[in-house]
């Protein structure tokens, strides 16, 4: 019997697997074809509409969402009901927190989601026995925690102008990594949500789009969609 080989073609992959675009960008990538194969016993694909509550806060966490496509939106509710949007999630990102008990933030499909779910009890046991899997994992969340200290600068120092094109930067260069110079895509949050990213008001908000708009910086279609012509334009005014 020859041994299975690791490769994206073959055939003892799951058919979820095979298909699967954050095959090989996600967790999934490291691990072997026999390993996809006993955790795709426990997983399961879901779909979820734009603005349904995916996690809560203070919620326990039972399973963990692989995200295949969409964005998701993560944010902090205060008692008095103000919210803040405290961070954001792309494919292949790993929704929820390792081996935490419960969640720390609330999760909302921002647009249409897709997500790949393991049982908690499932990938857990998987990491501890995979070093390779636990490397991925934790440059992924190493990867997060400079994206939250680059945008503790955006926050704290950039003028409003810099905070809405840093915003729509974020957006181009996760929705579609490869793409150096022209790009497109769906605005998954709400000019209100943008705001509570931001900290700005809904109304600064339009009047920056609009202005980059107007300096030919970007073009908007029906409200969301939004097409960069020339992404190290909008770079520069990220300041």
């Amino acid at each position: 019997m020859q041994p299975v080989r690791n490769d994206i073609h073959n055939s003892d992959l799951p058919v979820l697997c095979q298909s699967c675009e954050s095959r090989h960008q996600g967790i999934c990538g490291a691990l072997t074809s026999e390993q996809l194969l006993a955790l795709a016993r426990h997983t399961r694909r879901v779909h979820h509409a734009a603005g349904q509550e995916l996690l809560a806060d203070a919620e326990p966490i039972i399973s963990y969402g692989n995200v295949l496509s969409g964005v998701v939106k993560l944010s902090k509710v205060l008692e008095d009901g103000r919210q803040q949007v405290v961070g954001l999630q792309f494919a292949p990102d790993l929704l929820g927190r390792l081996f935490a008990s419960e969640s720390r933030v609330t999760a909302e499909a921002a647009s249409d989601v897709e997500l790949c779910m393991v049982p908690k009890p499932a990938l857990e046991a998987l990491v501890r026995e995979n070093p390779a899997l636990e490397h991925r994992i934790m440059l992924q969340t190493l990867r997060e925690l400079d994206e939250a200290r680059d945008w503790m600068v955006t926050l704290g120092r950039k003028t409003a102008a810099e905070k809405v094109a840093s915003f729509l930067y974020l957006i181009a260069s996760h929705i579609d990594p490869t793409q150096e110079e022209v790009t497109s895509f769906d605005l998954p949050l709400s000019r209100a949500d943008i705001g509570d990213f931001l900290g700005l008001t809904i109304e600064t908000v339009s009047r920056q789009i609009s202005k980059l708009k107007a300096d030919g910086v970007i073009e908007i279609e029906n409200y969301r969609h939004v097409s960069v012509p020339d992404v190290a334009r909008l770079r520069v005014r990220c300041g």
